[in-house]
């Protein structure tokens, strides 16, 4: 008899995988029980939970008419037939199960996910208009403090936040915040999700809080100006500067301490008024490049390391294996070579039969072999690459190794090349090299430029702070001699 159960109990499972009504109904007809005895078994889920899954319609509401109690089991990871049909989008399921029992709705599975979070992070949209039409209580479970809101944020689900936002309407939960205090807006500009972005800032109710703070005081501005530069920046901004979002959280207090200040020692007319030289905009431009190139140094750490890797490898090859080849064994018999003068083998050809240009390879290749060493070593050392004294330096370093692998071509294509080509190419070499060098030249002007500012400040502030310890120093004998005096 146990034999004949174990059977029917498989015969039924199959029966749920290939949603079989007919089958269902034989073997309840044969054992009445048989639906009841499944909490008996080894079986971690239910033939609900998987008709669930499967989206079996028909099969489930069968299972639901025969046996109600067996919409509210769990299987081992807590869930619910009513989680897998949310998860899985099948509507029609959802709605025959939230016939017979809505309390599932609450029921929190080993994750702590409720079926309307599983259904959020999906997006199935249909599903989530059931599950809150039948317990609006679920839209404000919290998922490790984050509300539904946040899921649909998170999984970019704009338009299950769109349904959402239309059929809820506790603006406690829609404008709340996560753990960290961040609102849907601040996650939204965190993930630069343009469209939802929009979307937030057009409903009246959501734009009236775009200037909420999180746990670290910052608006949804102040964290995008803190994010990743890309093309998507500038749209968000523009986007929430017209909805009226301002930076006004702690990210920006030494900002508004600056501006006040000025107010306060200028009159703001006198500002608006005072004409803006041509040699002032010249240098904010400046500025704000030397900014921008700090900014990608930092960003750009593994890029460099990978092309000065490139180049080490490519200039210590050139090395082993100069133009021309190496001698293969030793030789006195060639025109180069003779008794007083052995080419040895494993030395390089050209520096027999062109010494000079071979000299001038290997000191052009070696100077570029260098310098991208350098640059490795700087990086791998740990030092900030966001220090303007470091930032020029292996940006130098960096301009240095390219210029030089640049003629230790230009040398290298002369050796190797016959003279009657040469000479059909001297017009390309000369157009090549003059564009390269006065590439070189601006560059180093600039960054010439720059050091000099960097220099100039650094001693304009070493005056500025030596004059006020002479005038402290000053200060504190003239009211030692008072003192005194006095005594």
């Amino acid at each position: 008899m146990e034999k004949i159960s174990n059977e029917d109990m498989e015969t039924l499972y199959e029966a749920a995988t290939r949603g079989c009504v007919v089958t269902l109904n034989t073997l309840t007809q044969k054992d009445k029980l048989i639906l009841s005895r499944v909490s008996l078994t080894s079986f971690v889920e239910t033939p609900l939970h998987i008709s669930s899954l499967l989206g079996h319609l028909d099969f489930s509401i069968a299972l639901l008419r025969l046996y109600p109690k067996m919409s509210a089991k769990l299987d081992s990871f807590r869930r619910s037939p009513l989680h897998l049909a949310s998860a899985e989008g099948h509507t029609e399921v959802v709605k025959a199960l939230l016939s017979i029992n809505t309390d599932v709705c609450l029921i929190r599975d080993q994750g702590g996910r409720v079926p309307l979070h599983l259904a959020a992070m999906r997006g199935n949209v249909e599903t989530i208009h059931e599950l809150v039409s039948a317990c609006p209580e679920s839209s404000s479970v919290l998922l490790d403090g984050e509300t539904v809101f946040h899921l649909c944020v998170s999984y970019n689900n704009l338009e299950a936040l769109e349904l959402l936002v239309k059929i809820v309407d506790d603006d406690r939960i829609i404008k709340g915040g996560n753990r960290d205090g961040n609102t849907i807006l601040h996650i939204a500009v965190m993930l630069k999700q343009v469209e939802t972005i929009r979307f937030l800032v057009s409903i009246p109710r959501i734009r009236a809080g775009v200037d909420n703070l999180n746990s670290m005081e910052f608006t949804a501005l102040d964290i995008l100006e803190r994010s990743h530069k890309d093309f998507k920046n500038l749209e968000i901004k523009e986007t929430l500067i017209r909805a009226g979002v301002g930076g006004g959280g702690r990210g920006s207090e030494r900002r508004n301490d600056k501006t006040k200040m000025v107010e306060t020692l200028v009159p703001p007319a006198a500002i608006s008024k005072r004409p803006v030289s041509r040699r002032k905009e010249l240098f904010d431009k400046y500025k704000r490049y030397v900014q921008l190139q700090e900014n990608w140094m930092e960003e750009t750490r593994g890029t460099l390391m990978t092309v000065a890797a490139l180049i080490a490898t490519i200039t210590f090859q050139a090395s082993m294996s100069p133009p021309g080849g190496v001698w293969q064994q030793d030789d006195r018999t060639s025109s180069h070579c003779n008794s007083t003068n052995v080419c040895l083998a494993g030395t390089a050809v050209f520096g027999h039969a062109l010494p000079k240009d071979h000299a001038l390879f290997m000191t052009y290749n070696s100077i570029s072999f260098v310098a991208s060493l350098v640059v490795i070593f700087l990086i791998i050392s740990g030092f900030p690459l966001g220090n303007k004294f470091v930032t020029w330096f292996l940006t130098v370093a960096m301009s240095t190794t390219v210029v030089f692998m640049a003629l230790t071509y230009l040398v290298s294509m002369d050796m190797v090349t016959p003279d009657n080509i040469l000479n059909q190419l001297k017009w390309i070499k000369r157009f090549a090299l003059l564009i390269w060098l006065g590439s070189v030249v601006v560059v180093s002007v600039v960054h010439i430029f720059r050091l000099c500012l960097w220099i100039s400040n650094k001693a304009r502030k070493v005056c500025t702070d030596g004059k006020k310890w002479w005038t402290k120093l000053q200060c504190q004998r003239g009211s030692g001699q008072n003192t005194l005096a006095a005594v």
